[in-house]
């Protein structure tokens, strides 16, 4: 009788304790649609789609940001994937126990160095940089990205290994022992078996790299415009909200900026649930 009250009483504890979660993420939502109600009033849904961002007109349209949002954690993606993986192959798969514990460490104190620090390196080291090769201002949307693939690097490497690592040994070698190489082994049976954990780790670095705020705001250029050109200046959701929402002096240019808020809050949920959803479909094939 102890053991099944104690079962019971655990069951509810941890019951409680997702609820409160649940509960706290509805509770944030519907505190970001209420603090936006005056913007939603004032524009409706061609909030979405208005690529207008005038204070002094009070007329703002969000458009811009969520275009800057996408296209530089698209940008940090393209980089740090490729990176990542092959990082973690050669870590898991190819590097001396002690050159890969030790490049591991290095990795991960990557991932502790703050935003503000990799900031300041892309204003000083990166921006120059563009502006030699070829960049008007050396400030943009490329740049913002390459800041956050150097961001989001650490979590996608060091996940890819320790999941490539858990791989158990009976199943590389057997296919070692049937005169496969090495890379037929790890294309054959250690990707496949990672492959669910692999879009985990990107699906976790993509919603690192979609609320980022301070590197980002340092070297994208903060223009509210949309430009096909990767080293335009451009704008996201997070850098308009920390650079704007002290100025922010009225009731609806404050709304605006908590609706920039709910914008950014529902495509990280859509993300997360996409993620969800194509991890459950990669693990039943």
């Amino acid at each position: 009788m102890k053991t099944r009250a104690g079962d019971r009483i655990f069951q509810a504890a941890v019951l409680g304790v997702g609820l409160v979660v649940i509960g706290l993420v509805l509770a944030l939502g519907a505190s970001l649609a209420w603090d936006s109600r005056l913007a939603w009033k004032a524009f409706g849904s061609s909030f979405l789609w208005t690529s207008t961002w005038d204070p002094v007109e009070e007329v703002f349209g969000v458009l811009p940001f969520v275009y800057g949002t996408l296209a530089s954690s698209a940008i940090a993606l393209a980089i740090a994937v490729p990176l990542g993986v092959g990082a973690a192959i050669f870590l898991a798969e190819l590097a001396p126990p002690r050159v890969s514990e030790t490049c591991s460490f290095l990795i991960e104190l990557l991932a502790a160095v703050p935003s503000v620090i990799l900031g300041l390196i892309g204003i000083f080291v990166l921006v120059p940089v563009m502006r030699t090769a070829g960049a008007p201002y050396g400030v943009g949307l490329l740049t913002a990205g390459v800041i956050l693939s150097m961001m989001i690097l650490p979590y996608i490497t060091s996940i890819t290994r320790e999941v490539l690592l858990s791989v158990p040994r009976p199943l590389k070698e057997a296919m070692l022992a049937l005169g496969a190489t090495r890379w037929e082994v790890v294309r054959g049976v250690s990707l496949p078996y990672a492959r669910s954990a692999i879009l985990g780790a990107v699906f976790l670095a993509l919603g690192r790299a979609l609320g980022e705020t301070m590197a980002v705001t340092m070297v994208i250029g903060n223009t509210p415009k949309i430009s096909m050109s990767l080293v335009d200046p451009s704008y996201t959701m997070a850098a308009v909200i920390a650079n704007e929402l002290a100025e922010a002096t009225s009731d609806l240019y404050l709304h605006s900026l908590i609706a920039v808020a709910l914008v950014l809050f529902g495509i990280t949920i859509l993300v997360n649930a996409a993620a969800r959803l194509l991890i459950y479909r990669t693990a039943r094939i």
